[in-house]
């Protein structure tokens, strides 16, 4: 009834930012180095295009579209859960070191593993998000333990969060020193988020990931609303808070850490697409869960769009994309909030 209510309430601005979803799809599937019309795209989905529509379309763009919109609604709903344990507007898996740690253990597992035929399966598409996982839930719980002193203070979280996130970006220099040239430079572009080059086997890796933890996340809807009152009051309904906190937690590691894997170091995304979808829908889990969801694909996909085009033929990361956009917001912030909560 929960979620048909929040539906209700909400469905003008789901419908809105559907339409701009598709709208964006179609677009960014015409634009390239090679535009490809409507029409032509019709005829090429009905297998009737020439070869070279075919492998634009069918190995270049659809999966590296299809991946944006599955690491925008992974990274969006991981920065809203973090937003709501730590009820604080201000909370992302980039900013809070989460991003940082799943990405030192991609890197330390490929500076490792590479070259070792026996052990090569450590850098297939489908283990790394594996050790992403473990390397964003042990910062989590590093976060948390450090951020505890009768309670989970957000002004303390946030600030050891951006003590980890810089530990663990200097641990990731050294090792990136270690590496030869080449890995090097690839190294540095996918930690700064990108996308490009993405084939179907980092669909298939993410996909399973995301279609799993997204319903789970929603399914918590009612604890995170909860979570944002009081202690008192949640553990008078029965409710086991900090086991419900480290469980919601380890989800927003696993969220962030298979979206790493597979894109990169993208940051600000959690942070953006939760504060919007807190605007258009208000702060009920309901609704707000599954907005920033859809935000969160949008922004990531106008991101890749931006960056494919605006300086074709050379491609800019989606995460220096969405950076630009997301600093000056985070100062807006800053300078616009009071106190540790949230600021609408």
């Amino acid at each position: 009834m929960e979620w048909i209510a929040a539906f209700k309430e909400s469905k003008k601005p789901f419908l809105v930012i559907l339409l701009f979803i598709l709208g964006t799809f179609i677009f960014s599937l015409q634009t390239g180095v090679l535009p490809i019309s409507i029409s032509e795209i019709g005829t090429t989905l009905r297998g009737e295009g020439t070869p070279q529509h075919e492998l634009i379309l069918f190995q270049l763009r659809l999966p590296r579209m299809i991946i944006a919109l599955l690491i925008g609604a992974g990274l969006a709903v991981s920065g809203a859960i973090l937003q709501g344990l730590s009820r604080n507007s201000l909370a992302d898996p980039g900013i809070l070191g989460i991003n940082a740690g799943a990405g030192l253990a991609v890197v330390l597992c490929i500076f490792l593993f590479k070259g070792n035929e026996a052990l090569g399966i450590f850098q297939s598409p489908f283990m790394l998000p594996l050790f992403a996982f473990y390397g964003a839930l042990t910062v989590a719980m590093l976060i948390y333990t450090f951020s505890w002193k009768d309670g989970v203070d957000p002004g303390r979280l946030l600030l050891i969060g951006i003590g980890f996130n810089a530990l663990c970006g200097a641990l990731l220099i050294i090792v990136q020193l270690k590496m030869d040239p080449r890995d090097f430079q690839e190294a540095t572009i996918w930690l700064t988020g990108s996308i490009w080059g993405t084939q179907w086997r980092y669909v298939y890796a993410l996909l399973p990931w995301i279609v799993v933890l997204l319903p789970f996340a929603f399914f918590k809807a009612k604890t995170l609303n909860l979570l944002q009152i009081s202690d008192p009051i949640p553990y008078s309904l029965g409710m086991n808070v900090e086991f419900e906190r480290r469980l919601l937690l380890s989800l927003a590691a696993a969220l962030a850490g298979a979206c790493v894997a597979v894109g990169g170091g993208i940051s600000f995304l959690g942070l953006l697409a939760p504060h919007l979808a807190r605007r258009l829908t208000g702060p009920n889990y309901y609704s707000l869960l599954p907005a920033s969801a859809l935000i969160g694909m949008l922004i990531l996909l106008l991101a890749d769009m931006i960056g494919k085009n605006i300086l074709a033929p050379a491609d800019i990361p989606v995460g220096i994309v969405i950076s630009i956009i997301g600093a000056p917001y985070l100062i807006y912030m800053l300078l616009n909030r009071r106190g540790s909560g949230f600021k609408t």
